[in-house]
C-alpha cells in the first residue's frame, strides 16, 4: 500500500507541483490549504509524513507541528518545513518546534524527494521494530479469550476486553487494517469499536481518544 504524504501550503502552485511529483514517485498525496486544515487531516488520515510551509492562514507551521507533536500517536511523524524564511534564527525555531528537515524556498523537487525517501525509510524501520517489540510483549493479552469488562473507577468508564485491545493498539499508532490483522477482525469492525470508544470517552477523534486513554490510564 502506498505511503501517504500530507502537503500543507496556502500556495496552490506549490501544492500542485509537489503533489504531482510525489504522485509520480508512487506516494498517495493529500493536501491542506492552511495549518488548521492540515491539523484536521493529520488526525483524520494519519499520514506517514508531512511537508508544510511555515507562513499559512489560521495556523502557522510552527504551531501546527507543535500541536501535532502533543499527540502521542504523532510524535514520530516525520515533518519537513519548506519556507522562504531562511535566517539561522528561523531555522533554529523550526527545529525546536519539531521538524526533521528545514528546506529553504526555492528548492529542487529531487532534493525534496530524496529527503522524503530518507525520512520514510528510517521512520518505517523504527516503527516496524517498535511495533514488533510491543506486540511480542502484549500478545498474551491480545489473545485472551475472556470477554471481561474493565472499569476506571474515577471516571466510571466500562471497556470490554475487545475495546481495551483496540485502544491499546491505537495508542501505538496502528491503523484499522493493522489492528484488524492483529485481532482477526475486519477494518470495518475495528471502526465500530473505535466509534464505541469515542462515545464512551466523549472524545471527538482518535488523537483525543489516545490522549484521553493514556492520561486516564485506560491502558497500561
Amino acid at each position: 500500500m502506498p505511503l501517504t504524504i500530507l502537503i500543507a501550503d496556502d500556495d496552490l502552485g506549490t501544492r500542485l507541483a509537489i503533489g504531482d511529483y510525489l504522485k509520480m514517485c508512487g506516494y498517495t498525496v493529500i493536501m491542506a490549504v492552511d495549518g488548521q486544515a492540515a491539523l484536521e487531516m493529520v488526525e483524520a488520515y494519519h499520514p506517514h509524513l508531512m511537508v508544510t510551509d511555515i507562513i499559512m492562514p489560521r495556523l502557522n507551521g510552527y504551531e501546527l507541528v507543535r500541536q501535532v507533536r502533543q499527540h502521542p500517536v504523532f510524535r514520530l511523524l516525520p515533518v519537513i518545513f519548506l519556507s522562504g524564511r531562511n535566517k539561522i534564527e528561523e531555522r533554529i525555531q523550526g527545529y525546536k518546534s519539531g521538524c526533521d528537515i528545514y528546506l529553504p524556498k526555492p528548492f529542487e523537487l529531487k532534493e525534496l524527494g530524496a529527503a522524503i525517501n530518507n525520512l520514510l525509510e528510517r521512520s518505517q524501520m523504527l516503527q516496524s521494530e517498535y511495533r514488533a517489540s510491543f506486540l511480542s510483549k502484549v500478545s498474551p493479552y491480545l489473545q485472551s479469550p475472556n470477554a471481561v469488562t474493565a472499569q476506571n473507577s474515577d471516571l466510571s468508564i466500562h471497556l470490554t476486553l475487545r475495546e481495551q485491545q483496540v485502544v491499546l493498539l491505537l495508542t501505538h499508532g496502528l491503523s484499522n487494517a493493522e489492528i484488524g490483522s492483529r485481532l482477526h477482525l475486519s477494518p470495518r469492525t475495528v471502526e465500530k469499536y473505535v466509534s464505541s470508544l469515542l462515545r464512551k470517552t466523549t472524545t471527538s477523534n482518535r488523537a483525543e481518544l489516545v490522549g484521553f486513554a493514556m492520561k486516564n490510564r485506560l491502558v497500561d
